[in-house]
């Protein structure tokens, strides 16, 4: 800024290379008065840009009355700096004071003539004019900014430059998050987190369970993260807290998500995926295996279990009684029992809920309703003896294990059965066991332990279990992706 002595007459500037200094008008009101006299101009008040040059005052030192307000201030803030810079030190471990009172006044006797240095240094600094705190300021501001000053800066290349940082970092983070934009081009990472082979088999399962999602009122979660947060508790067995961490809400809405999910996808998903075929539509997709050996066969059944860690609420004391007190018996007491139904194209046509490991085959197979989807003329495969024939046969079925030469099934005896019937066995079996390894290692908590809370009846009014549920929910999963299992 250009400043110009306001005595009346004179026609001092302030201008590069001139030796003039210019001061500002005092802010005490007896000496403000004394300075306005002397500039002798009538009815005349300065200004905050107010100067008068040095040829109006006597060449002597100037007497600490006529220091310029402003250099008190730098003074205060100088010493405030002084202040910031201890206490970060002291912060950092780095001015940490010793104990003894004498290294404190050592330190304290430090500090204070750091600081009289400075005052003293600023003291002597605040005689110096506007002009030399501007030269100053300029050859700082020279100094940091002397590639900028000889080249204007271009706005626009920065703002493209901040733009395109910020969509990168938004992209990164879209990324890392558990976010529709994150799975949508991600097949690995929905088959990771769901278990499912892609997302527009995902973005089915969401639009089949949205409607039935109105109800649930959860202002944190949207329906597509209640459905993802449901569908990593099922695939990795992650725990409510290790979930609530990744989602940001609390423990208790994990575990209201998870049972409500589970509840809606057990009445509406589970329908739609796990049904009996039509005979027609079984035999026009019959594997060749079976073709010439059982042409009308419906189904392929097997058990299978999983431990749980607490004693189900299902348990009675009667059970409790007659509970045998082997080993064996304790150890098939603590596991959870199912009867599984496998088309021979591979997908899962049946599961029942589940019942307590002690409860024979034949109690489980008569008991779930198994028996009520057979028709007259089919055939119930198994690769072991479920002891179920007779409850078969009353339904017009027939129930064979696979290997049985067919006289040897229906009691009677010849010399020379078939040769492959062993292998026939071998193939049912790896048959079932592979899907249900299948289901188990696409959704991992099937393995077990089961959590005592799911072993509850979820609803008064039906006997099963929020894991039947979940049992059945996985079967029906399964069947949606591409990858059954059929029979060989």
């Amino acid at each position: 800024m250009v400043h110009t002595c306001v005595v009346a007459g004179c026609r001092n500037r302030r201008t590069p290379g001139t030796t003039l200094s210019f001061y500002r008008f005092p802010r005490d009101p007896e000496r403000k008065q004394r300075w306005i006299a002397a500039v002798n101009r009538e009815g005349w008040v300065p200004n905050d840009g107010s100067r008068l040059c040095s040829t109006h005052f006597i060449s002597a030192p100037l007497s600490p009355e006529m220091k310029e307000p402003g250099a008190l201030e730098i003074l205060d803030k100088q010493e405030a700096r002084v202040e910031a810079a201890n206490a970060l030190l002291f912060l950092q471990g780095q001015g940490r004071p010793v104990v003894d009172v004498q290294g404190q006044e050592k330190l304290a006797g430090e500090k204070e003539k750091e600081q009289q240095a400075i005052a003293e240094e600023s003291g002597s600094s605040s005689l110096s004019t506007d002009e030399d705190d501007d030269d100053s300021v300029s050859e700082s501001k020279k100094g940091k900014f002397a590639q900028t000053s000889d080249a204007p800066v271009k706005f626009d290349d920065m703002l493209k430059a901040l733009k395109k940082e910020n969509q990168a970092l938004r992209e990164s983070v879209d990324k890392m998050s558990l976010s529709e934009n994150s799975l949508r081009n991600d097949a690995e990472k929905v088959k990771f987190y769901t278990g499912l082979p892609n997302y527009f088999v995902l973005e089915t399962v969401m639009w089949l369970l949205a409607p039935h999602m109105d109800g649930m009122k959860n202002v944190k979660l949207s329906k597509f993260q209640q459905l993802l947060l449901t569908l990593m508790r099922l695939r990795l067995d992650l725990r409510n807290q290790d979930l609530a961490y990744r989602f940001g809400v609390k423990i208790g809405t994990v575990t209201r998500t998870v049972h409500r999910m589970v509840n809606i996808m057990s009445s509406t998903l589970v329908p739609t995926a796990v049904f009996w075929p039509s005979r027609a539509e079984l035999r026009k997709n019959l594997p060749a295996a079976l073709r010439s050996s059982h042409p009308d066969c419906a189904v392929i059944i097997d058990c299978f279990t999983v431990p749980f860690e607490e004693p189900v609420s299902r348990v009675t004391q009667q059970q409790q009684r007659v509970l045998p007190a082997s080993q064996e018996a304790r150890t098939t007491y603590n596991v959870l029992k199912y009867l599984i139904g496998v088309a021979p194209q591979g997908v899962v046509t049946f599961v029942s809920r589940g019942v307590l490991g002690n409860v024979s085959d034949k109690s489980l197979a008569e008991g779930c309703g198994f028996l009520c989807k057979l028709l007259p003329g089919d055939v119930v495969l198994a690769s072991r003896d479920l002891n179920i024939g007779e409850s078969v046969a009353a339904r017009g079925a027939l129930f064979r294990i696979a290997g049985s030469y067919q006289g040897e099934a229906d009691g009677i005896s010849e010399s020379s059965p078939p040769a492959d019937t062993s292998s026939e066995t071998a193939s049912v079996q790896r048959h079932v066991e592979r899907v249900i390894s299948m289901v188990k290692q696409r959704y991992a908590m099937l393995t077990g332990p089961v959590e005592s809370p799911f072993t509850t009846a979820s609803e008064r009014t039906s006997n099963l279990s929020t894991f039947d549920k979940i049992v059945q929910v996985a079967c029906a999963l399964n069947n949606l992706c591409i990858s059954a299992a059929p029979l060989e």
